[in-house]
Parts: structure tokens; C-alpha cells; sequence
């Protein structure tokens, strides 16, 4: 497709094919969504992991076989960035924002939706991401690519016409199990093909520009550093976790690795969302500091993960247009019986408190010299603790809309190293 402008902004959508690692007859369908300023000078990219849109429907390989006759595909029948229309908060810095779904198979029962658990989605996140920190907006990334130098086909000046980023750095962010996802890409790819290894879930990603006879990339372990995505940052929203044997082995190998990182992220709850709080395994948060839980498992001396919980708040309030799969979650509501409160709907006030979220979390990249576009956030840990972006949100209202819940020593923000 052409890509499509509004304002100072473009929207394209990528189609490509990811072999986790060329010894492995492994593939996933993928396609990336994408805004990305039209002067293609885009200071940064925030990788959206969303939280229940994982791939194929129950028709899927029909549509896929009519498809082929009438080059239609039914993966761009489904929109990862419908949902979680944060666009606005990335305007002020210049920043990109993306999203990808694959298609990839969990349930029998219904095999478009990912209950968790899986770090392959993390792993395809990170590869998506350095895919339009390399490529940019294109279908054709094989035309750029040096592996296909003596090729017919090459051209490395289309990267001129299709690179948007002018750095590669990223903040990868994601919603419900798109949350845990987030944790999977956010150690960066050395750590990715390290953990990968051990885990049995080999990580040194191909590309591939079809199904058939395609066109393909180098491995990502011989693309230079600067090619791969460089995690800066992550955010999670009542992130879900599962762990089921071989299916869904958990994501917390990332969580060890992410305990020792100087990162800044930061881990958003609802008061009120049992998907995240009881169901997922481990729950996100506890207020039981001997529970085993996500944000225990982040903790360590050296750790930056912090975290916050909207009062009121819901598995589905962050959501920008209402999606029922998603409001399942919701069904179950541990405030309405005990506090009597109705939690925060989809489009509502915690969806543009997200939006918030993630526009003062952009900011805190400009607080320090050097940040931007330039690198990372380069403040020590008391500098992030005591950043604009943590004191906008270590208070009541953030954004004068929602309510925080204050923790046990009345600050609204706790951190995992305390």
C-alpha cells in the first residue's frame, strides 16, 4: 500500500515473513503498523505490543488459500493500532509509533487470541522494531539490505526514500499480555539470543519478503548496532503473564535480566483489574510483599522498574475504542463488590491518561544534555526518581483526570528496589 498522510504524519502498514533463526524451520507471518513523521527524522520509536490481537482466526488458512487469487490477505484485515491510538503523545518530540501482529497459533479453541506466556511475541516486537530502524517503511527491505548486494534487485538508495528514524532508539510498551511481551524485547538483542539459546526459543531472526520463493535478509546478528532496535525505555499496562509447560513458558528469564538494567520503565496497574492482579500468573503487582509476582521478580539493587495503580482502573479502561474479546477481562470487577466503584470503560478518562503516560515518559529522553535523539535517558537512578516525568506522576491526579492509589507510605509510585 501507499502510505497514507495525515498532517505531518504517515501511516503504512509492512507485510514480511520472520524465520527465528536459519537453522530452525520456524516462520511467522507478520504486519507492522506505523506512524512516522512525513520529514522522516523521527527522534525515537515507541513499540506497541497490544494485548489480544494475536493473529489468525478460525477461517484463517480459507482466507489465506482465496487470498492468494485475489492478493488479498486476511492478517491486513486485522489493525493492532485500532485500540491503542496513543498517536498524539508522540507529535511533540517527533517520535515514530508501531504496532505488529503474526500470526501465530495458541488455542485450538480460538486461535486468533494469546492468552500469554509466549516470548516468541516479545521476540517478534523487537524484530519488527529493528525492522523499520534498518529499513524504515517498505515492503522491499531486501533491495537495501547488503546481504543482496550482487543482486539484480539491489538498490541502497532506496533507504533514502523509506528510513524515518534517526536514531535507533526505541520504547517498547504493550497492554495486557502485550505488557509481558514488552519485557521480552526490552533486553535488547544480545540478551534475546542469549536467553534464547537456553531457553529452547533461538533468536537471530531472518527476513523474508514472501511466502514463496522469497527474497531474504541476513541474519540480525550480523547487522551492525546501529541497525538493531536499542531498547531505552519500556511500559507496561496490567501486563499478563502465563505459564504453561512448552506452550507458554513465562517471560521471567527477561524479567531476571531487566532486574539489573538501568532502564527507566515504569508498570501500570488498575485497582481494580483481576486479569492482571489475580489471574495472571504471576499477578502483576501484590500488595503481599512475601507474593511472588512480576514486579517482585524486577526487583534487585540495581533495578529501575517502578510502578503505579489507577484508582478505579480497569483491564481495559487504557483501550481507545471499546473491544469486546477484551472486556471479558473486565467481567469479573473485585471493586464493585467490595468498594462498591464502577471501573473506567474503554475511550474514557484512563485512556487519556495513557496518552499522558506515555507523552511525559517521551520527555524525560529531552531532560538531560545528550538525551533525544543522541542516546537514551542519561540520568543516573535519583535522577529518574527524581525526573519531571516521576513527579508528574508520583501524585493524586497526574493528569487531572484519574486518581492514583497511594501505597503503603503514601506515595503513589512504588519502586522495586525499595
Amino acid at each position: 500500500m501507499q502510505p497514507i498522510r495525515i498532517n505531518n504524519y504517515c501511516f503504512d502498514r509492512i507485510h514480511t515473513w520472520i524465520q527465528y533463526d536459519k537453522r530452525i524451520p520456524q516462520f511467522i507471518e507478520v504486519v507492522i503498523e506505523v506512524f512516522y513523521p512525513e520529514n522522516r527524522q523521527a527522534d525515537g520509536l515507541v513499540m506497541f505490543s497490544h494485548g489480544f490481537l494475536i493473529g489468525n482466526d478460525l477461517l484463517y488458512y480459507p482466507k489465506k488459500i482465496i487470498g492468494g487469487l485475489l492478493n488479498e490477505n486476511p492478517l491486513f484485515g486485522i489493525n493492532p493500532s485500532r485500540f491503542y491510538n496513543y498517536s498524539s503523545a508522540i507529535v511533540e518530540h517527533n517520535w515514530a509509533m508501531a504496532f505488529v501482529t503474526a500470526s501465530h497459533l495458541q488455542s485450538v479453541a480460538m486461535p486468533w487470541i494469546d492468552f500469554g506466556g509466549n516470548p516468541r511475541v516479545g521476540q517478534d516486537a523487537y524484530a519488527a522494531a529493528s525492522y523499520l530502524v534498518k529499513y524504515g517503511a517498505t515492503d522491499e527491505f531486501y533491495r537495501i539490505d547488503e546481504h543482496n548486494r550482487n543482486s539484480s534487485f539491489y538498490s541502497r538508495e532506496l533507504v533514502k526514500k523509506t528510513g524515518f528514524m534517526k536514531s535507533n532508539n526505541v520504547i517498547f510498551a504493550g497492554h495486557s499480555v502485550g505488557g509481558a511481551h514488552a519485557q521480552v524485547a526490552s533486553v535488547g538483542f544480545s540478551k534475546l539470543h542469549e536467553i534464547g539459546k537456553r531457553t529452547c526459543l533461538r533468536f537471530d531472526p531472518v527476513l523474508y519478503d514472501r511466502e514463496f520463493l522469497p527474497a531474504l535478509s541476513s541474519s540480525m546478528s550480523s547487522w551492525s548496532d546501529e541497525e538493531r532496535a536499542n531498547p531505552v525505555g519500556f511500559i507496561q499496562l496490567s501486563p499478563v503473564d502465563m505459564n504453561v509447560p512448552i506452550l507458554a513458558p513465562g517471560m521471567e528469564p527477561y524479567r531476571d535480566v531487566l532486574s539489573e538494567s538501568a532502564i527507566p520503565s515504569v508498570m501500570v496497574i488498575g485497582q481494580c483489574d483481576n486479569a492482571c492482579l489475580s489471574m495472571s500468573q504471576p499477578p502483576a503487582w501484590s500488595s503481599d510483599s512475601g507474593k511472588e509476582s512480576q514486579f517482585r521478580q524486577l526487583a534487585s539493587e540495581k533495578s529501575w522498574a517502578t510502578v503505579a495503580s489507577v484508582e478505579k482502573g480497569s483491564h481495559c479502561g487504557y483501550l481507545t475504542e471499546k473491544n469486546t474479546l477484551c472486556s471479558v477481562a473486565d467481567i469479573s470487577n473485585p471493586c464493585k463488590s467490595t468498594i462498591g466503584k464502577d471501573t473506567y470503560k474503554a475511550g474514557g478518562d484512563e485512556s487519556l491518561f495513557t496518552t499522558e503516560l506515555l507523552r511525559n515518559f517521551i520527555n524525560l529522553y529531552y531532560e538531560y544534555e545528550n538525551g533525544g535523539a543522541n542516546g537514551g535517558f542519561n540520568g543516573d537512578f535519583n535522577q529518574w526518581r527524581d525526573s519531571k516525568f516521576m513527579k508528574w506522576l508520583n501524585r493524586k491526579s497526574p493528569d487531572g483526570r484519574i486518581n492514583l492509589v497511594p501505597f503503603s507510605d503514601g506515595k503513589y509510585v512504588q519502586y522495586a528496589r525499595d
